[in-house]
């Protein structure tokens, strides 16, 4: 058995390789390293793969949420709710603008926001509503866009995670995640279901007059070259990063079927295990609840696969599996509203229940488009017998 990774870049390199390695040599030939046709061409097949009129491309996931802010106009003071647990960087932007970052609880079973607890943090002062895609799948989107619409609110998805999952409406209709709210922001960090071979990331919406903003936001403020229409930032996605993300975009739907793979091999085997709690899919969406994913899933990309631990020995399991050299990730050991530059008297530990169990229970397995059967039974017996003992 070859050596497990947590991701397995390497391995999913070697069928691309020729065709990324032909780009990067005609972009040394062009020297059109910054706007070159690479990014013009990446940007137009993300638009027809995603179905949305703009994507807007920059430098990195962090910096596509931080654009998506400035280019709705949202001011100092502003409230922005958002999810307790999730990676910093979607309350670090609301911070960095001075804006006020609203922090709320998650789902048990999804790890998503709780649109109740969205409800029931808005003031006058809200001005808008930023859901996280978490680990693969979809927030509420249906219940968050109502939220949104009855008061009068942007919703920024943050899809860093989530790139190429569907969301189905009630009426059957699907969108991709990140094109259903006003405006979406993703990361091409190298571990993302679509990765770059460095930062990358970009912003999506179907609103016209936003996609402008955006597209001069992301160039100093620039449409025409030293005349700065709007306050903006340097952020662009390099030619050589849109090359590598061509090559791997129309293998996105693959990625993510042998993630989804992946995922029910694991769900096979941890579903009758006691003290484990495999993933599950929000509660409007088609699948097999039994198995959290079924064999049509498209809801779920698996960014991350992620159990709950329920006996206690989550952290004793983590140090098992280190000394077995499989690979693992606790995503998130401290929730955001206990985080050292996050801290606010605001926050009252008894409205976060939920993430303050997360935080104890939560544990990912490697994931990703290379695992092989006998890699996952490793993995499984590994974790089924330590809990057992």
């Amino acid at each position: 058995m070859k050596k497990i990774q947590m991701v397995d870049l390497k391995g999913q390199y070697a069928s691309i390789k020729d065709q990324i390695q032909n780009s990067l040599d005609e972009i040394m030939e062009t020297s059109a390293f910054i706007n070159g046709p690479e990014v013009q061409k990446f940007q137009k097949e993300l638009e027809e793969y995603l179905d949305v009129k703009h994507v807007i491309p920059c430098a990195n996931g962090t910096d596509a949420l931080q654009i998506a802010m400035m280019g709705l106009g949202l001011q100092p003071g502003d409230e922005v709710i958002t999810a307790d647990f999730t990676f910093a960087a979607t309350v670090e932007v609301i911070a960095v603008l001075q804006l006020t970052p609203v922090l709320v609880d998650v789902y048990p079973n999804t790890f998503n926001i709780n649109t109740d607890a969205i409800r029931n943090a808005i003031t006058p002062k809200t001005k808008a509503i930023v859901p996280v895609h978490l680990f693969g799948q979809c927030a509420n989107m249906e219940e968050i866009l109502e939220i949104a619409s009855e008061h009068n609110l942007y919703v920024i998805e943050d899809n860093a995670q989530a790139i190429g999952a569907n969301y189905s409406f009630k009426n059957g209709s699907k969108k991709k995640a990140g094109t259903i709210g006003h405006v979406g922001a993703t990361s091409f960090f190298p571990s993302k279901n679509l990765g770059a071979f460095g930062d990358g990331g970009a912003i999506f919406t179907n609103d016209d007059d936003l996609a402008h903003t955006l597209r001069g936001v992301v160039n100093h403020g620039m449409y025409e070259r030293y005349y700065h229409d709007v306050v903006g930032v340097n952020s662009r996605l390099d030619s050589m990063q849109a090359a590598v993300l061509r090559a791997k975009l129309p293998n996105l739907n693959t990625y993510n079927k042998a993630r989804q793979e992946a995922a029910r091999k694991y769900n096979k085997v941890f579903q009758d295990c006691k003290h484990v709690e495999i993933p599950q899919v929000e509660t409007n969406q088609s699948c097999n609840k039994d198995l959290g994913i079924c064999s049509t899933c498209d809801c779920h990309v698996f960014h991350q696969y992620s159990l709950k631990i329920t006996n206690g020995k989550r952290d004793a399991l983590a140090k098992h599996l280190a000394e077995l050299q499989i690979p693992h990730g606790i995503y998130y050991p401290i929730p955001l509203h206990n985080q050292k530059a996050y801290k606010d008297s605001r926050y009252n530990e008894a409205d976060f229940p939920v993430t303050n169990e997360l935080v104890k229970e939560v544990i990912s397995l490697p994931m990703h488009t290379e695992l092989t059967n006998d890699q996952i039974e490793f993995i499984t017996t590994t974790v089924i017998d330590f809990l057992n003992n």
